[in-house]
């Protein structure tokens, strides 16, 4: 059985949409026919309590697994790729947390989620400083900024930009400021459940997915 593929997303700091984007790539990789596991690494525990608030007879289709010793990690990602094509680890909104360098030295993939304001851009560098260094002796680690919150302003186009001028690239797709995800979350599922509220997010998500699984090395 191939290895299953492990995707970190991590942050500075809170506010930048870290475990909205765990969920919603969860959602968009099961649709396309991907198992997936979360790790909850988190002492917020959003993704536990996102999914603890779906109804049960639409249960979050990613089993989410809470995970507060960091050294378990190893084990714990061993044990849900028994039953997994996909493992995401949600981790806590610091670099100081000994919880994101573990997940970074277990990782195939980093996404960084990064709202297009300046004290967000300002916070992603110490991010990118750790990424980076992880990078120098796991030369295999692959990562990316991902703009996420993205409202359509001239601000926001402007921060995108600075964005580029980062070391890691910006993934190819993006996750805008909508009520949908928000409401997702509220239902405990993500924005495929909710009909025509939800799609327009629903196709950024999909694109999210293909970007995702092109930096893995998997066909979308």
């Amino acid at each position: 059985m191939a290895k299953p593929k492990v995707v970190t997303v991590l942050s500075q700091k809170g506010g930048a949409g870290k475990s909205t984007l765990t969920m919603q790539l969860a959602g968009g990789l099961v649709r396309r026919g991907r198992r997936v596991a979360i790790v909850d690494l988190d002492p917020q525990e959003t993704a536990s309590r996102w999914a603890q608030a779906a109804a049960a007879t639409a249960p979050f289709p990613a089993a989410v697994t809470r995970l507060e010793d960091a050294a378990a990690l190893r084990q714990t990602i061993r044990a849900a790729g028994r039953d997994a094509d996909v493992i995401l680890l949600d981790c806590p909104p610091s670099i100081e947390h000994p919880a994101t360098l573990a997940s970074l030295h277990e990782a195939d993939v980093a996404l960084v989620p990064v709202v297009p304001s300046p004290a967000d851009l300002w916070s992603t560098k110490g991010v990118e400083r750790l990424i980076l260094q992880v990078q120098a002796s796991r030369k295999g680690l692959k990562a990316a900024l991902v703009p996420n919150r993205v409202l359509r302003t001239n601000l926001a186009w402007d921060v995108l930009e600075v964005m580029r001028e980062f070391t890691l690239p910006v993934l190819g797709a993006s996750l805008s400021q909508r009520n949908a995800f928000a409401q997702s979350a509220v239902v405990g599922g993500t924005v495929y459940q909710l009909g025509r509220a939800g799609a327009e997010a629903g196709r950024e998500v999909d694109k999210l997915v293909v970007e995702v699984l092109k930096l893995t090395g998997e066909k979308p």
